[in-house]
């Protein structure tokens, strides 16, 4: 099945009439390192168009410009600005929420620790007794036992608990591999501590997204593989919602979801034949 189908919310803006978009990556642009089909013809419709978007991921193992990088090796151009991620808006909350100098034990690869310092005072210790005033966890290929240790310690000593995102998986080329969720859950279950969890399904990212993009969120269309994240966040942030059928999510995932989105497409192709009124 390749036609679009409305799912519900009568109350959706029709894509043609959006005024921005905010897509999330993995799954839904691309799966691993290859990118999905549809990915070029649909940004040329949207420059032609004149419709802004940016670019939303809950994954922190990369920075922005590397997401800049690895779009312009699928043939397209964002810059830098258009890039948000779990990373990024988790230093914006830290910034809010602790002092300039906060020091900070990291669970994750080191585009996270990257992220965190940009712009901040914020001090990288991996000292579990160095007054550590947040342990931050997202996803982290070179996960340890000592790393989980180290972790539970500080956060028994009184650090807060931050988590980048809570997903369970990550879609890749042929299927999937554990996501920072199953990271958050070890930690969690260590500490006896649950995180303050910034990226989707909360609504920081859409809502901050919306605001840098200066549109109405009702006008804002949220393009997203997973159900439980992406299109839950975006409804929770009063957001148009589509689904895409070509990362996490299946058709049969939506047989009685409580999470309905407004359109569901089997890939980005048929998301672009409804965004240019073809049939």
């Amino acid at each position: 099945m390749t036609q679009q189908s409305v799912a519900g919310a009568g109350a959706a803006v029709a894509l043609k009439d959006a005024e921005a978009f905010i897509f999330d990556m993995d799954g839904v642009l691309y799966r691993g390192k290859q990118a999905l089909p549809g990915v070029n013809e649909l940004f040329d419709a949207l420059e032609a168009r004149g419709v802004r978007y940016l670019l939303a991921t809950n994954n922190s193992m990369a920075t922005p410009a590397q997401y800049v990088e690895r779009m312009a090796g699928y043939g397209v151009t964002v810059d830098e600005s258009q890039i948000q991620t779990s990373a990024t808006a988790t230093r914006d909350f830290l910034r809010r929420e602790l002092p300039d100098d906060a020091r900070l034990l990291v669970v994750g690869m080191p585009a996270l620790r990257e992220q965190l310092q940009a712009g901040t005072s914020f001090v990288i210790t991996d000292d579990p007794n160095d007054n550590v005033a947040a342990v931050v966890a997202g996803l982290d290929q070179n996960f340890t036992y000592d790393t989980l240790t180290r972790a539970m310690n500080a956060i028994r000593n009184g650090a807060h608990f931050v988590a980048t995102n809570a997903d369970a998986t990550l879609p890749v080329e042929n299927g999937v591999l554990p996501g920072a969720g199953t990271i958050i859950a070890a930690i969690a279950t260590a500490s006896g501590k649950q995180p303050t969890v910034i990226g989707k399904p909360e609504t920081l990212m859409m809502t901050t997204g919306v605001a840098q993009l200066g549109v109405r969120a009702s006008h804002t269309i949220m393009v997203g593989d997973r159900l439980d994240t992406d299109i839950l966040a975006a409804q929770r942030a009063g957001l148009t919602t589509a689904l895409v059928l070509t990362g996490v999510a299946t058709r049969d995932d939506l047989s009685g979801s409580e999470v309905v989105p407004d359109y569901v497409f089997t890939d980005l192709p048929a998301l672009l034949r409804e965004l240019i009124g073809e049939a």
